[in-house]
């Protein structure tokens, strides 16, 4: 069943933006994006009727009927537990099976020969996301002893944790798929992402997004650090702010939480538990501790004590841009990821745009800069230097990537790629276009099909970009000399 490709269609959306090479990083390999590389199809010769046909991989979870654990029930309003589903046996993950069919150049069909096939744990993930009809999903993959099964999933590299996050609130369904790519384009890593069908115990649930969970890997995959627990060695660490970890050996008391600047817990994601130890553990809870004290200290800034030598600069500015740009305020409180590369330096990893670009339930004003409060550029925004590392990577940015330009050009690419699913996946999940279920306030914020959630989504792109234009510069205020001289080692 061969697809005849739309080269013409799909040359004339994807426009080549002419951007300088020196707005792409070099990590020694070009990142595949989905929608560039894999140009949408059609004419296949079934006729789509009787089975589901797609230009996108088909994903099959089977549990044989079992209900996946995780969604959220209720909470305790005096102690602030939250209630989860459980499994058959109270448990908070249970056991199933994963196929994927892609077929590459090929149309994907619920009757192909399957491409991958593993065994995996599975349970439904996310914070007020459980909440939602569409649950997103994190899949352990294992073998049939138990252990962890490194799998090669849609062309991303082997490994054994995945996400399948479904769009939900995100009417576009496109906004972690794309910021990841255009992220992942420009810093050192962002995690790699994959557009598929999925089909849960035989029902179709839509149009959901395969991602990398963010942790370490081999052979260049994710994150380049390593553990040995045998030595009590790593070359690297992962830690994230959020609500902290389940797992005590997990959390972390760094330096920034007796600065007051933290409001949130942070924990260690890799080493993972099963390669985590109580020296381990507090080893790098002191070691990011040493960190976080030089940035707070009054040196923060001088060129041979301070963070530019602890820190790859670029990182935190392209992380700040990127949030702010997009107003993912999560960002910088939640869902936040730091990790020591395996060369000595800290650098920022994206996580998390769902609600990016005006998609949280409040409207937020295309104005204003929030970033200059969150840890750690609270103190980072006090140094000249890395302001005007901002101002200027934003302007040179502007000029490609987050032209507007390319960024409504990748929008209506990726739409075109999607085709048919987008009515698919909205077929089962249509109804939330209807007021009866509203979540945006004030009323109007709600888009009533697809079209219109795209059109709003380009609205908030275009907006924000012209406020950032005339006001990039304002960020300087918070590194002017009469603002940090208390900061600064020269005060005393």
């Amino acid at each position: 069943m061969k697809k005849a490709l739309i080269g013409i269609i799909c040359s004339a959306l994807i426009i080549p933006i002419a951007y300088g090479a020196e707005q792409i990083r070099d990590t020694g390999e070009k990142r595949y994006v989905q929608h560039e590389e894999d140009p949408a199809y059609t004419q296949c010769d079934c006729d789509g009727k009787d089975v589901l046909c797609t230009n996108l991989p088909i994903v099959e979870i089977d549990t044989d009927g079992v209900r996946i654990p995780g969604k959220r029930i209720g909470k305790n309003e005096k102690t602030g537990e939250k209630y989860y589903t459980k499994g058959p046996n109270g448990e908070s993950e249970i056991e199933g099976e994963i196929r994927v069919i892609d077929n590459g150049d090929e149309m994907n069909h619920v009757d192909d020969k399957v491409q991958t096939k593993s065994r995996m744990l599975i349970h439904i993930r996310g914070n007020s996301s459980r909440f939602f009809d569409k649950s997103s999903y994190a899949i352990n993959l294992i073998d049939k002893d138990g252990d962890n099964n490194n799998v090669e999933v849609m062309g991303m590299e082997a490994h054994h944790e995945w996400i399948l996050n479904g769009p939900y609130i995100d009417k576009t369904l496109m906004r972690n798929y794309m910021w990841y790519n255009i992220g992942g384009q420009i810093m050192d890593y962002a995690p790699n992402v994959r557009f598929c069908e999925v089909i849960v115990n035989g029902k179709y649930r839509g149009l959901y997004v395969m991602m990398e969970s963010i942790t370490a890997g081999k052979n260049g995959a994710r994150l380049n650090i390593s553990v040995d627990k045998k030595d009590q060695t790593y070359s690297g660490y992962l830690l994230r702010v959020d609500r902290g970890s389940e797992t005590s050996i997990k959390n972390i008391v760094p330096f920034s939480d007796y600065t007051y600047r933290n409001t949130s817990r942070m924990n260690i994601v890799y080493p993972g538990t099963s390669n985590l130890t109580e020296d381990i553990r507090f080893d790098i809870q002191t070691d990011f501790s040493k960190f976080e004290k030089t940035l707070y200290s009054y040196d923060y800034n001088d060129p041979d004590h301070g963070y530019k030598e602890l820190i790859d600069v670029e990182s935190f500015a392209d992380y700040f841009i990127l949030n702010e740009f997009t107003q993912n305020y999560d960002a910088g409180w939640l869902s936040t990821y730091i990790y020591k590369d395996s060369d000595g330096l800290f650098r920022m990893c994206m996580w998390d745009f769902n609600s990016a670009c005006n998609g949280y339930r409040i409207d937020i004003p295309r104005e204003g800069f929030i970033f200059q409060d969150a840890v750690w550029f609270n103190m980072l925004i006090k140094d000249e230097d890395f302001v005007e590392e901002i101002i200027d990577r934003y302007r040179e940015l502007r000029k490609g990537v987050l032209s507007e330009e390319y960024l409504y050009s990748y929008i209506d690419s990726v739409q075109a790629y999607l085709g048919d699913a987008v009515q698919r996946n909205y077929k089962v999940w249509g109804y939330t276009f209807g007021e009866d279920y509203d979540v945006f306030y004030p009323k109007n914020r709600n888009p009533r099909n697809y079209q219109q959630a795209v059109d709003y989504y380009k609205k908030m792109i275009h907006e924000r970009g012209e406020w950032m234009d005339s006001n990039i510069e304002s960020l300087r205020q918070y590194s002017a000399e009469s603002k940090v001289k208390k900061f600064n080692h020269q005060a005393n």
